[in-house]
């Protein structure tokens, strides 16, 4: 972490998990928890259903919250879709675009990745933008070569004056939910490539000025050394996140 030119952020990805019910109960405890938190700040995306009383559970505490995903256009025929417009009506800062699940499962593409990013900063909000590489591209060396194209298109059309307003996670896809996790240097290298290409494409004085997260099992145990890492300002956490002493843990490393 480097907190003299950038924020960092722990962020709380839910996926489909818990109830709107259970919403209430967890913001308590976890505020509970985390009333002194100032060097780090929290993020929660529940599933988009969940948004709202999540709004409301958080308002009174220095805790964001975010969607997990948003629809490549504006407003029209798209059913079952939520747009970005709809996300900020409600109060969300954050959405998540492009994570390796909507890849995998949902057929999501790079180019789409790229039309949501752009949507997400017309509208306010601030795109936590995933990248990652599979065990097999890990495997056969391309990791480096894969995660810059997939940060140059994602960023394609962003300009200089907008990027500021991005978030990256680097999520390795073979940790993703498999109890794996990068060791903090491979997960280092990665980061500090990604902080390589925005300097190419933005320069260093932005660059710098760019949060990029860990994403990938990162847990109460491992979260002290991964951050520890220059070039990881925070993390994207899934399963973790779903226990408020769980998720605590982890933004008490951060907050150090």
């Amino acid at each position: 972490m480097n907190r003299k030119y950038r924020k960092t952020i722990i962020a709380g990805n839910w996926k489909m998990n818990l109830l709107p019910s259970e919403v209430k109960g967890y913001g308590e405890k976890l505020k509970c928890l985390a009333p002194k938190v100032k060097w780090c700040e929290i993020v929660i995306c529940p599933p988009s259903l969940m948004l709202q009383a999540a709004l409301k559970t958080f308002s009174n505490a220095r805790i964001h919250v975010g969607a997990q995903n948003i629809c490549t256009e504006a407003k029209g025929a798209y059913t079952g879709e939520i747009s970005a417009a709809q996300v900020k009506d409600l109060g969300a800062k954050y959405v998540i675009v492009g994570h390796s699940e909507r890849r995998q499962y949902y057929g999501e593409t790079d180019k789409q990745v790229n039309l949501k990013v752009n949507i997400a900063i017309e509208n306010g909000l601030i795109p936590i933008i995933c990248l990652g590489e599979t065990l097999e591209q890990r495997e056969m060396g391309i990791t480096l070569d894969h995660i810059r194209l997939q940060l140059k298109i994602a960023l394609s059309g962003v300009p200089a004056d907008k990027i500021r307003k991005v978030v990256i996670a680097y999520e390795p896809v073979w940790a993703i939910g498999t109890g794996k996790t990068a060791t903090s240097e491979e997960a280092g290298e990665v980061c500090k490539e990604i902080r390589a290409q925005l300097r190419s494409l933005y320069g260093a004085r932005i660059a710098r000025s760019i949060s990029i997260l860990y994403g990938g099992s990162m847990n109460g145990d491992n979260a002290a050394e991964l951050l520890a890492q220059p070039d990881i300002d925070g993390g994207l956490i899934g399963g973790a996140s779903l226990d408020p002493e769980k998720f605590y843990s982890i933004i008490l490393a951060a907050n150090q």
